[in-house]
């Protein structure tokens, strides 16, 4: 059986191969049911933390769980919020093939979800790009989104200017421009893509900041009580969302918005499967705001779990569903 550190797993998920095996997940008949989503109390932090269960198959080729751990406060213990790992057997035997460390395999499939979906939603030529948070996620999402659009700028914000400069400094290394930006209003007002991947609690991002033609990229809110962006942001946008499942039970920004009357079921657009298989179209035009809200799918995981297993195991047959 394979075992997979955070680096071989890395290495193994290429941005390109990554967004395209997600894409060919999506569009496959993944069996996927609704995932565990349990929350522990944690006595002495002042936020609970998160056990996330979350099953896949592939009928007759693969089957996987991967199990993460969400401890919002350990920024105090110098630690990371997010760990996991990944548990990849045969979809034939039920035979274990490999162990694949599940902090970075969430990163990079989280990131290359928002970058499939900016595929169809973000303008061709989208130039500067906004990072809001500056957590594990956001080098990835820079990487990501630069895949797939021509990225020639990149603006970081965070509440902890210290942490924000060290982001940027990370991501000039990995050749970007980037630098700090202050004001989150100036920087959201003139991106032409917003990333949100934050634990916050209260919108960041406001709808009457959106210019003409920008994507707003919504990933850290995956419980009801958590949002990044505000009504009006909602409410002006054409929204789209990686499961509609996973939407209407866990996306903050979309439960909240429904439930103050700004939106309805009826104005989400379509997820992801239905954008891959062209039931639903992107963009339109230079001028249409778009959102992708996303909290996470396990046919993702599949796909990059599958994707790292055959690419380090040297297999020939298709990585794509």
């Amino acid at each position: 059986m394979l075992v997979l550190n955070a680096a071989e797993t890395a290495r193994a998920l290429a941005w390109p191969a990554l967004i395209d095996a997600i894409a060919a997940m999506f569009a496959s008949d993944c069996g996927m049911p609704a995932r565990h989503h349990h929350d522990i109390a944690m006595p002495g932090d002042e936020a609970a933390a998160t056990l996330l269960l979350m099953p896949a198959w592939l009928a007759d080729r693969y089957i996987g769980v991967k199990q993460v751990s969400v401890f919002p406060d350990n920024h105090t213990r110098g630690l990371p919020a997010i760990f996991g790992s990944y548990l990849l057997s045969s979809g034939k035997t039920g035979e274990s093939l490999a162990i694949i460390e599940g902090g970075e395999l969430t990163a990079r499939r989280t990131a290359a979800a928002s970058a499939l979906a900016a595929r169809y939603l973000a303008r061709a030529e989208a130039e500067h790009m906004l990072m809001v948070g500056t957590g594990r996620l956001s080098l990835n999402l820079m990487q990501a989104h630069a895949s797939v659009r021509p990225l020639k700028r990149i603006s970081v914000w965070g509440r902890s200017p210290d942490k924000a400069e060290a982001t940027a400094k990370e991501a000039r290394a990995l050749g970007f421009n980037a630098s700090v930006c202050a004001d989150l209003e100036a920087a959201a007002r003139t991106a032409d893509i917003i990333s949100c991947a934050t634990l916050s609690t209260t919108p960041l991002v406001h709808g009457d900041w959106l210019k003409p033609g920008v994507h707003l990229d919504l990933i850290g809110a995956f419980k009801a009580g958590m949002r990044e962006s505000d009504d009006e942001a909602m409410r002006r946008a054409d929204l789209y969302v990686d499961t509609m499942e996973g939407a209407l039970h866990e996306a903050g920004d979309v439960i909240q918005a429904m439930e103050s009357g700004a939106i309805t079921k009826d104005d989400i657009q379509g997820d992801l499967r239905r954008l891959v298989t062209g039931d639903v179209k992107g963009r339109t035009d230079d001028r249409q705001i778009t959102v992708f809200k996303s909290v996470g799918a396990a046919c993702e995981d599949l796909a990059g779990a599958i994707l790292a297993y055959e690419t380090v195991a040297g297999i020939d047959g298709p990585s794509k569903p």
